[in-house]
């Protein structure tokens, strides 16, 4: 019998469990995480923050559904890997041995590494156990400061927002998110922020955070300032959680390295999910993508090799669907502003192939309520990012998947005045029929 263990109880960990279970209905498999809530939907954690969907709603199967697998879980932190002996060691369970090992360990929450941090009252969006820990406090909490640029922070903007604490948003640089969106899609999330009577401070970051009793009472900026509040809460970006596999020699950079198999430097050892850094032989790269879904391909993909039957992890087009202050956005492949003003953090629910801009052109079209933005290459669209009115999102999707030959109307789509949306529906239609 062949015994698969699976350290990591996310999207990634939970697909291959599914997939090793239908292709091995004999094996004994194992799933070992210290997150105390086991598998729950991530991306749902911020609606439930907003009190959008109830907790019960996070879990996506009862015990009686899906889940249950006949899949063994065990709560305790992995330790110390050893692949020679092929055997992991845990803090609660002792020492456990595998045949083959999938390490889908996450990502985790940067912190700012700033004095004050560990006062009660620091907050970041991680986990449902994060999300307990904030509503536990927002009961005591009348104002908060926000730190971060990307999406993680917007969303705990709007929750503390939905839960009406008063909030001063930091940002670092000069506009939101601006190593993924430009400047005027950038200020249409902001406009909506200054409407809900979030208070934006541009060009601000915090020193040292201040407290009284164990309890946060303000911050300091690097500027000098003093703001009183009784939260702080952290969203700057994630980390693959890479520790174990780099202290048992597995090869590393950004996160844990594997190739087109999910193999990484150890022939029984897979990787799958937010600490994955997979190769694309197609690019000659390998990067990372904080994506439910891609998360999801990638476990059932890595769960198949592991059971011997080789399958190449094909990566598809980047899109990911937001809310961002209430406007639907969607971005599609590679997009980003180009622009960097902070550390090389990934964002969660972010593509590294949103920053590969390869012989690309701009060319934008908006009005205050949407904004549809194409990254135009040699004959191809190689991105996109619509925000708004969505009715383009379908085309766009299928023609940068497909890698349709834009060639006939790209004059029309670099044209100051050009109506996008229109040229790209009109041609989509004809390329359909």
């Amino acid at each position: 019998m062949t015994r698969y263990v699976l350290v990591g109880s996310g999207i990634a960990g939970f697909s291959a469990a599914e997939t090793l279970r239908t292709l091995d209905p004999q094996a004994d498999i194992l799933m070992v995480s210290d997150d105390p809530y086991g598998f729950y939907s991530r991306p749902g954690l911020a609606y439930y923050l907003t009190g959008e969907i109830p907790e019960k709603q996070l879990q996506l199967f009862s015990k009686k559904g899906k889940l249950n697998l006949e899949v063994k879980q065990i709560i305790a932190r992995v330790t110390n890997l050893d692949p020679i002996a092929h055997s992991l060691k845990t803090d609660r369970s002792g020492t456990l041995t595998y045949d083959r090992l999938l390490l889908a360990t996450g990502a985790s929450a940067v912190n700012l590494n700033i004095p004050g941090e560990n006062l009660r009252g620091t907050v970041k969006l991680d986990n449902l156990e994060d999300i307990r820990l904030i509503l536990s406090l927002v009961r005591h909490t009348r104002s908060a400061v926000v730190v971060g640029g990307g999406v993680v922070a917007v969303e705990l903007v709007e929750g503390l927002v939905a839960l009406g604490v008063k909030v001063h948003y930091f940002l670092r640089g000069e506009w939101f998110w601006p190593n993924v969106l430009g400047e005027a899609e950038a200020r249409m999330i902001e406009r909506h922020l200054a409407h809900d009577e979030v208070i934006l401070h541009h060009h601000t970051e915090i020193a040292e955070i201040l407290g009284k009793r164990d309890k946060v009472i303000g911050v300091r900026t690097t500027k000098g300032d003093v703001l009183r509040c009784d939260m702080v809460a952290v969203g700057i970006g994630v980390k693959p959680n890479k520790e174990v596999a780099q202290a048992a020699g597995l090869k590393t950079e950004r996160g844990i390295l594997a190739n087109e198999f999910l193999q990484t430097s150890d022939p029984d050892i897979f990787a799958a999910g937010d600490v994955a850094q997979i190769f694309d032989p197609r690019s000659g790269h390998s990067s990372i993508d904080n994506l439910w879904y891609p998360g999801r391909k990638q476990g059932r993909i890595a769960a198949m090799n592991m059971a011997g039957q080789k399958q190449v992890y094909k990566r598809t087009v980047a899109v990911n669907v937001l809310l961002l202050a209430g406007i639907m956005t969607t971005i599609i492949g590679a997009i980003g502003s180009g622009r960097d003003d902070g550390p090389a953090y990934t964002t969660r629910g972010s593509s590294e192939t949103w920053q590969q801009l390869p012989n690309t052109i701009a060319t934008e079209t908006g009005t205050d309520v949407s904004h549809l933005r194409l990254m135009v290459g040699e004959q191809i669209l190689l991105g996109a990012l619509v925000m708004g009115d969505q009715t383009i999102s379908r085309p766009l999707r299928d023609m940068i998947n497909a890698q349709v030959d834009i060639t006939p109307i790209k004059p029309q789509l670099l044209q100051s005045d050009a109506q996008l949306g229109q040229s790209v529906m009109d041609y989509w239609i004809k390329t359909k029929s």
